[in-house]
């Protein structure tokens, strides 16, 4: 009888994975170790158990829905950004690029403002209304005052979450508020750099208590775009939605075409202008990717 699991993590060409509440270790049938195949973790597969012992055969893997390339998993349903509100400052730059990648992907996004606690109510107010303004799933919390806790807790419900951000943003913190049990490490901010320690440096699946999965993956600065067209590049900022199809051409850029109403609308206020500037820096990123090929 072949069990169904999901692949927790691999380590020294072992496969560790959950299925029916307990944790396997498998190794390769024959014809995927000729073949090299990749597995990772959030890989779906088909187990045969070795009597007695808990340890099985990956005897075959289904089919992927989504795959991430950094971090390394499959089968993704959902990413919790975590930007700090303070120490570090929120990178925006960051979230907007991250953003751009849940979406190209076909992931979910899920925005976690975290250290409330330490952040001017302004500060917390103008981004909140901003991103909950464009139609984003925004959570504020604060792994150390435990506020947000139980909301974060109720998204990851039932999905499989990939928690991504710069470092020293509190992603484990959060994860460890989440399910105390998980006890990750966690860093503090460098005070000359103000910027985080790595404290996570292996990707792997943790089985929560609510039945879904969390990938804890290594912390970044920055990524590279997805492949996208320059003229592509737009319909990722639902910010332009309602006024692209005004602009006097079909291939307007909303850089420096003539009777732009994208631009129009950031002159009136309509669109915020740090939003803005990230789409052109993005959009140059994107035409000087299609130059060097």
């Amino acid at each position: 009888m072949l069990l169904e699991g999901i692949i927790l993590r691999g380590y020294s060409g072992f496969y560790y994975v959950w299925a029916e509440d307990v944790t396997y270790e498998c190794s390769l049938r024959g014809r995927y170790r000729l073949k090299m195949q990749d597995f990772l973790p959030g890989d779906r597969v088909k187990i045969l158990l070795v009597e007695g012992q808990n340890k099985g055969v990956i005897e075959e893997v289904l089919p992927r829905q989504t795959e991430l390339v950094r971090p390394p998993v499959a089968n993704v349903t959902q990413v919790v950004i975590v930007m700090a509100l303070q120490s570090p400052d929120p990178d925006l730059v960051l979230l907007d690029r991250l953003l751009i990648l849940a979406q190209e992907a076909g992931i979910r996004p899920v925005i976690s403002f975290n250290k409330l606690d330490l952040a001017p109510e302004e500060v917390v107010a103008d981004l909140n209304n901003l991103y909950t303004g464009l139609g984003y799933k925004v959570i504020l919390t604060s792994a150390k005052k435990g506020i947000g806790i139980i909301e974060l807790k109720q998204e990851l419900q039932g999905e499989v979450t990939v928690f991504a951000g710069p470092s020293g943003a509190g992603k484990s913190s959060l994860l460890n508020a989440v399910q105390p049990g998980l006890q990750l490490k966690t860093g503090e901010v460098g005070e000359k750099s103000r910027r985080g320690k790595h404290t996570t440096r292996h990707v792997a699946l943790m089985p929560m208590e609510n039945g879904g999965f969390v990938a804890d993956a290594p912390g970044f600065s920055r990524l590279y775009l997805p492949e996208l067209k320059r003229e592509e590049l737009a319909f990722y900022f639902p910010d332009f939605a309602c006024f692209r199809n005004m602009c006097k051409f079909n291939t307007c850029l909303h850089h420096s075409e003539p009777q732009c109403a994208v631009r129009a609308a950031l002159d009136k206020g309509l669109i915020d202008p740090r939003r803005y500037e990230h789409y052109i820096a993005f959009l140059q990123e994107v035409i000087a990717k299609e130059r060097s090929f």
